[in-house]
């Protein structure tokens, strides 16, 4: 999860402009637009288009909340993982006492272990399974990708139905990735890992295309494939690549530690934690076809870390937007907000910082530029450890420290309505790089032969 101590005395965003699609680096100092780095362009200013955030409704109770989200079942209940191993509900604003799933006895914690997340897929309401991401006490802290299946209590969890999908050694204890997400377009299961730990990914996980660790993994769990409890994806880019696991979507990560989808566009954000020295959101549009390459460990950002081995010759993808340490120390990846409350808060990637608790707003603007601009300061020091939504699409901080989750409302006045027709902007995810290396063809996964590679370990 998050590990380093707050050193933030001047804020600076850095911006990488045009993200996947080049362009030049850009530091802009958050507080004094008049002292701005030669060259910088200004950040974006609050022109009354932006919301302005405050925290509502707190709902407490908890113990050490990790992640927020809901069933997609039409319940509106909240689902709140507790990194000690339990899930627990909340209903109409009330916290359930009974938990939703409670298996404390088979998960490692704490520190950057533990029960980390959940993930209801899209036919949840019809089949009761639900997927968890944890740290298995009884196998060295392996991370546990496994599936559970709904009592006959709807706000009871089977603990004993446990089927376990995948099992991935971990060399350390830390960066153990955590989330789970299924793709709204294509229904399969997002899993992001860690490189494994130690400090620099010591023995170069992210970049080696035969280990599991440092990426963002695609399944099917609606199928099975040979000896494997879930099937490869036939689009997945690597399905016929000699010396690639061909479970990888994405490679070259550090620790993301939290990753989304626009529910709307279907786009991916994912939320990279840096080493020493820059913390970064890395964009995924919905049109693309796997295989990024997010450039750990050779860079960390937009900055070069370690370019040994075949590291020039690699295709990386930058950021979209960085911050230095000397603004925070470990970013914790947000959403794209599409709630129905507040209208200056559609569109926008809210995202923050677990150590000093600050709240940024990402967007495009109408010349498809990045802009970012600071939007709370919660006070969540060493404490803000996730974002979550409702089924609705409100949207949710957790804070770790005092066991609480708080809704993020705007307060800022909403736009004039006008009666002159306004042309409705596009949704259209924006066509992916040329240089994402192209998926292969369609085709029944039964009978695609894979490239096995005998070093992953899948039990």
């Amino acid at each position: 999860m998050h590990s380093r101590s707050l050193r933030a005395l001047v804020l600076m965003v850095v911006l990488v402009g045009g993200g996947l699609f080049g362009g030049a680096l850009v530091r802009t100092p958050f507080f004094n637009n008049t002292e701005r780095l030669p060259g910088a362009a200004p950040l974006a200013q609050n022109d009354g288009t932006w919301p302005e955030l405050e925290l509502g409704n707190e709902i407490s109770g908890l113990e050490r909340p990790v992640f927020i989200t809901h069933a997609g079942d039409g319940s509106g209940r909240i689902f709140v993982v507790e990194q000690e191993g339990r899930i627990r509900i909340i209903r109409d604003g009330a916290l359930l006492e009974t938990p939703f799933l409670n298996i404390p006895g088979r998960v490692l914690c704490c520190g950057e272990r533990g029960l980390l997340s959940v993930a209801f897929p899209p036919d949840y309401a019809t089949t009761g399974q639900l997927y968890v991401y944890y740290t298995d006490q009884n196998n060295n802290g392996a991370t546990v990708v496994s599936r559970f299946s709904i009592s006959d209590d709807p706000d009871r969890a089977d603990g004993t139905s446990e089927e376990v999908l995948l099992t991935i050694d971990q060399p350390f204890d830390n960066h153990n990735g955590g989330q789970l997400a299924f793709g709204p377009n294509d229904g399969y299961l997002y899993i992001g890992t860690g490189d494994g730990g130690s400090g620099g990914d010591p023995q170069d996980r992210a970049q080696t295309t035969s280990d599991l660790l440092g990426k963002i993994l695609r399944i099917d769990v609606t199928r099975t494939m040979g000896e494997l409890p879930y099937a490869i994806p036939p689009t997945n880019p690597y399905t016929q690549t000699a010396g690639y696991a061909p479970e990888i979507w994405a490679l070259g990560l550090r620790n993301p530690w939290r990753f989304s989808f626009d529910r709307a566009t279907g786009d991916l954000y994912i939320g990279d934690v840096g080493q020493g020295s820059i913390e970064e959101i890395s964009y995924q549009p919905a049109a693309s076809t796997g295989g990024e390459n997010y450039g750990w460990r050779c860079k960390e950002g937009s900055n070069d870390f370690n370019m040994s081995d075949d590291c020039a010759n690699l295709q990386l993808v930058d950021p979209v937007v960085e911050y230095p340490h000397d603004v925070s120390c470990s970013v914790t990846g947000g959403y794209v907000y599409r709630g129905p409350a507040f209208p200056l808060m559609q569109g926008v990637y809210i995202y923050g910082d677990y150590c000093s608790g600050y709240v940024w707003g990402l967007r495009r603007n109408s010349e498809q530029n990045w802009e970012n601009i600071l939007l709370l300061e919660t006070g969540f020091f060493g404490a803000l450890s996730s974002f979550g939504e409702d089924e609705a699409g409100n949207l949710y901080i957790a804070n770790l420290a005092n066991g609480a989750i708080v809704q993020v409302i705007d307060t800022a006045a909403p736009p004039p309505a006008t009666a002159t027709p306004t042309t409705t902007a596009t949704t259209e995810p924006v066509t992916a790089p040329t240089t994402t290396p192209t998926a292969t063809p369609d085709g029944n996964p039964t009978d695609t032969t894979l490239l096995w590679l005998p070093a992953v370990v899948r039990r």
